[in-house]
């Protein structure tokens, strides 16, 4: 089995594209189910957040995994499948370019591929916070965490993907516990609030309003207070959920009606709601930018899918009005991280994937070697059996010498081999070593997978 690993982020896909897979809340489970269905994958997780959707997979063939992924992802899209088209599972193996041309053809130039040594690179960059667009942020490694908790409550998850993910965040927790990478990141409400000092001034004197009380708005309104705003005001849909961000922010609650109203009355809004559709339409901006009476307004959408209609789809601009979305702060954010810190983390990432690599070819091989061994002592109790069989009155003493001779012949016959194929573990031809091994010795496959699984605990 080997590691896969196909996704889309902000550094490979427009906002529209990232918009339309984020807006089926039960995206992750259908798209692990797909592909778990087209018998393409033995294990699947998908991390799906604001700015990334990937699938991680343990596969057994390359080429029908990559059309089985990109099938699940264009569905996820809502790319309706072409007629005549053949599903994955009617593909002949190692054939996958019809569904593959046929079903994400529209997301094709915005996937991007990882496999084996490389999806392990990938993971562990990930969880450091290195490929977001806050670089260095920690809130990727919760993420994770949920995305694999979840996959495993589902039964998607065995052996491969559970060791890649405890140890991509077994390496997310080095790099913000030996490095600053996370006090020097800057966050995308820290880059947000830059902008809208641009556009208003010093934001002590400002009315600002957060649409929504979720994790993001809260971290929204908590980075406004410190930023020395005065004037908060709290909206969501949940009135005791915008009570209860209001009081641990010393904000002001208002009910979901008074919408169009706090639009009006506020310089910054940041909104992040995590509704489908839009929650705030360029008509109710416009509305509200005609009672403001020219005064300027800036308007941050942090949702995907996006709360705010996007200004390509404004009939005519809304004056005095600036808006900033995901896409805008992404551009924003590119080269704000700590150069030094990035280069402290990407040598950290280097080390973790090297050592996770050699363990798992040392792996590779280690059942093969067990086995070996095994063999190997079940022939020196034969012997010494046969032994016992003819000489009867031998004496302990000389039996026990005659034991550990055996026993040292047999090491010094199975150290070469042994460590050998560790050896070529490490320089990638371990298996084919390991393979030649089974042969030489006559190592049953139930030999080796006797010494490869656990025993399974006994039933109280």
């Amino acid at each position: 089995m080997s590691l896969l690993v196909i996704g889309l982020s902000h550094h490979t896909a427009p906002l529209s594209v990232l918009e339309a897979l984020s807006e089926r809340p039960d995206r992750a489970e259908a798209i692990a189910a797909s592909v778990l269905s087209s018998a393409t994958a033995t294990e699947a997780v998908v991390l799906s957040t604001c700015n990334r959707l990937e699938v991680y997979a343990s596969v057994p063939a390359f080429h029908p995994a990559v059309a089985a992924i990109g099938e699940a992802l264009a569905i996820a899209a809502g790319i309706e499948e072409p007629e005549g088209a053949r599903p994955v599972a009617e593909l002949p193996p190692g054939d996958p370019a019809d569904a593959l041309a046929a079903r994400a053809e529209a997301l094709a130039d915005h996937l991007y591929v990882r496999y084996d040594d490389a999806a392990v690179a990938h993971a562990f960059t990930v969880a450091c916070g290195l490929d977001s667009m806050a670089v260095g942020e920690a809130q990727i490694l919760g993420q994770m965490r949920d995305s694999l908790a979840g996959a495993q409550g589902r039964g998607q998850v065995g052996e491969s993907l559970n060791a890649l993910f405890q140890g991509a965040l077994r390496v997310g927790k080095r790099a913000h516990a030996e490095t600053d990478i996370d006090q020097h990141s800057v966050s995308l409400v820290q880059i947000a609030l830059e902008e809208a000092t641009a556009v208003l001034g010093p934001l002590v004197g400002a009315s600002t309003a957060v649409v929504g009380a979720g994790g993001m708005s809260g971290l929204a309104a908590a980075t406004a207070r410190r930023q020395g705003v005065e004037s908060l005001t709290i909206v969501n849909r949940t009135p005791e959920r915008a009570e209860r961000l209001a009081v641990t922010t010393s904000g002001t609650a208002r009910p979901w009606g008074e919408l169009p109203d706090v639009l009006a009355e506020s310089d910054l809004v940041i909104t992040c709601t995590g509704a489908v559709g839009h929650v705030i339409t360029a008509e109710m901006l416009a509305e509200s930018a005609a009672r403001r009476d020219g005064r300027p307004q800036v308007v941050v959408d942090l949702a995907l899918p996006r709360d705010v209609e996007p200004v390509d789809s404004w009939s005519e601009p809304v004056p005095g009005v600036t808006l900033v979305d995901l896409q805008a702060l992404g551009l924003l954010l590119e080269g704000r991280a700590d150069t030094t810190q990035v280069v402290r983390v990407r040598e950290l990432v280097t080390g973790e994937v090297a050592d996770y690599l050699t363990r798992r070819m040392e792996k590779s091989v280690a059942p093969t070697v067990a086995a070996l061994r095994a063999r190997a002592a079940d022939l020196v109790a034969t012997e010494m059996d046969r032994l016992d069989q003819r000489l009867p009155g031998l004496d302990e003493t000389t039996r026990a010498e005659v034991g550990l001779a055996v026993h040292r012949i047999v090491e010094k016959l199975l150290h070469t081999p042994t460590m050998r194929v560790k050896e070529f573990a490490m320089e990638g031809s371990g298996d084919d070593y390991a393979a030649a091994l089974r042969e030489l010795f006559d190592l049953e496959p139930k030999d080796v997978a006797n010494v490869s699984t656990p025993p399974k605990r006994a039933q109280p």
